[in-house]
């Protein structure tokens, strides 16, 4: 019973790990993009500025 208890919290414990990181992989995803968006629009506007 005692082993049975102690796998069930590991088992809880790893599922609560593995959300957090997905949920900071998420995050660091959304953060990504916004960055890489934000990169090709500044490039774009100093390619334009580059061709005047």
């Amino acid at each position: 019973m005692r082993a049975l208890l102690i796998a069930i919290g590991v088992v809880a414990i790893v599922l609560i790990v593995l959300g957090l990181i997905l949920k900071a992989l998420k995050w660091l995803l959304i953060i990504g993009l916004v960055a890489l968006i934000a990169a090709i629009v500044l490039g774009v506007i100093h390619a334009r500025r580059a061709l005047r």
